[in-house]
């Protein structure tokens, strides 16, 4: 097909997006082509560096199509330059993955397993924002990486994260595809683990696989024949690990006709090693052969299949069962065959994999501990570590930041009366105690939006945004009579706590707005008036005042 005349909008882009995307996770190369040549006049006309960046990760997923490395690296570098520019976030994260998925395809594990954890920490990060159809996206490109890199249990995390976003939006083909994929990366690990010795894992793991398969039935949705295959291939792999595996035959054998009759060749390869698989555990169980020979012969088919769709992974595991079964055959010679050359195509991909995955670990823990040291600095530089409301750093740093004049805004400066006396005549402890209660007081009584500060020793300052000098009397008389209210008894005190709060309000529209440390300084000259008159108090310009409390 050719491109049409018309010019796409950006949601038109969006939409294109998502179907190249499908497209990309499919066995069928010709409908990825077709979908980037509808796509590429408009991705070549957007400016936004999003858009540069999917420009040249959707050309790079076309290099590989087309078995032009040399393109699949320059396009990827391009796209890597443009995301530079971009925001972090889902959309980011998403293009990252798709890109680490890309370079795995070409071969390149180390680049891959950097674009990898990069996209990984980015979608935890973007898991903030709530769900998306990007987060959820990622977490598909992420899985399918990770799984090319033998990281099959971080495959299964991204799956099941990217299937539990998708839960929480409303398309039901998103929830489908990522519930097909976890019935597949299920089956596969518990292959793996089932290899290893692991049995009761593994059949806990093939149980979920099963599970996933019949909750994608139960959607109301009908998938693409292929997309359908898949699921069916999956869900008896489950059941043969799941201890099933007489049960699975027919089924298997079923989905394995469709598929050599109508799928792709990837998807050729995949049939032929499950029904291999499931041929060589039926083998094993009744002890008496039987399928040996058919296996084989599916696990040759299955290498040609995934050597010539570029599957490395696969086609390594391919090599590997074929040596160990026709060893298991008694045909020695035959399995040093298949053996050498899974060892020769093995040995640097595995040891890349191992010190890769060292490093993924390595990273993400040294970014974990940043970000812990960072919010501790942060807190130690804009906290009070005894009350737990922002210090007097915090407090300046938000006056500066407020536009006095634009909008009326109050500032309170409260004081705890007589506190000397209870440091004095109690303890420190009890001073502790006291500063403690009267913050909660504060807090938890002001209106909502108005913001709480420890200036100094037994000084608290409130900041009412938008609040006229009416208003914020009222509001911090509340706050006064809350402390003198409240039950001092269990501290054993000479006599009740109270407060005295000065007010100062700069009205909107000034003619000559005052700055936020005259507004202070007013307020502290209506609190010193406040302290003259009897304690217990609230003062602002003019002696005004309410709240005349018990000295």
């Amino acid at each position: 097909m050719t491109p049409g005349p018309e010019r796409l909008i950006e949601g038109d882009l969006d939409d294109a997006l998502w179907r190249l995307l499908a497209a990309s996770d499919r066995d069928d190369p010709a409908a990825f082509t077709a979908e980037h040549d509808r796509a590429a006049a408009a991705l070549d006309a957007a400016t936004d560096p999003r858009w540069t960046a999917w420009r040249h990760a959707l050309a790079a997923r076309r290099g590989l199509v087309d078995g032009d490395p040399e393109a699949v690296a320059a396009e990827v570098s391009a796209a890597r330059d443009a995301l530079g520019r971009c925001l972090p976030c889902a959309h980011t994260a998403l293009t990252l993955a798709h890109l680490a998925h890309v370079e795995v395809a070409a071969d390149h594990a180390d680049t891959g397993m950097v674009l990898a954890i990069d996209a990984s920490l980015l979608a935890e990060a973007a898991a903030t924002d709530g769900p998306s159809r990007a987060l959820h996206q990622a977490h598909l490109w992420l899985s399918l990486t990770l799984a090319a890199l033998d990281l099959e249990e971080l495959a299964v995390a991204h799956a099941l994260q990217g299937s539990r976003v998708a839960d929480e939006l409303s398309g039901v083909p998103d929830r489908w595809r990522l519930l097909q994929l976890c019935a597949q990366q299920h089956a596969e690990l518990a292959q793996t683990l089932h290899r290893r010795g692991e049995a009761e894992r593994a059949r806990e793991l093939a149980g979920t696989a099963m599970e996933c398969a019949e909750a994608a039935r139960a959607l109301d949705w009908e998938p693409e024949p292929d997309e359908q295959d898949l699921l069916d291939v999956a869900q008896a792999w489950a059941m043969a690990g799941h201890g099933e595996a007489a049960d699975a035959l027919g089924p298997m054998r079923r989905a394995h006709k469709r598929v050599h009759r109508d799928g792709g060749t990837w998807l050729r390869g995949y049939a032929d090693l499950v029904l291999a698989r499931l041929l060589a555990r039926l083998a094993r169980d009744r002890s008496g052969g039987g399928h040996d020979a058919e296996a084989t012969d599916l696990l040759v088919d299955a290498a040609g299949a995934f050597a010539a769709s570029g599957d490395r992974r696969r086609y390594r595991q391919c090599l590997l069962e074929l040596g160990q079964n026709t060893a298991a055959m008694g045909r020695p010679a035959e399995a040093l065959h298949w053996l050498e050359a899974y060892r020769a195509d093995s040995r640097r991909a595995h040891a890349r994999s191992r010190e890769l995955w060292a490093e993924m670990f390595v990273r993400r823990s040294r970014l974990r501990e940043a970000e812990r040291q960072t919010a501790h600095l942060r807190r130690v530089a804009l906290e009070d570590p005894l009350t737990g409301l922002g210090n007097r750093r915090s407090a300046e740093r938000r006056l500066a930041g407020m536009r006095v004049g634009a909008e009326p805004v109050s500032l309170a400066v409260v004081d705890i009366d007589r506190f000397k006396a209870v440091n004095d005549d109690a303890s420190h402890s009890h001073g502790d105690q006291v500063l403690r209660r009267v913050a909660d007081l504060l807090r938890e009584h002001c209106r909502t939006g108005d913001e709480v500060y420890r200036w100094a020793g037994d000084e608290f300052l409130v900041v009412l945004p938008t609040a006229t000098e009416p208003q914020a009397l009222t509001a911090v008389d509340r706050l006064r009579a809350a402390v003198a209210d409240a039950d001092w008894g269990g501290l054993q005190l000479s006599e009740p706590v109270t407060v005295s709060i000065g007010v100062a309000t700069a009205p909107a529209a000034a003619d000559e707005p005052l700055g936020w440390r005259s507004l202070f300084d007013t307020a502290d000259l209506h609190l010193f008036t406040a302290k003259r008159g009897g304690r217990n108090r609230v003062r602002a310009h003019g002696g005004r005042g309410v709240g005349e409390g018990t000295p």
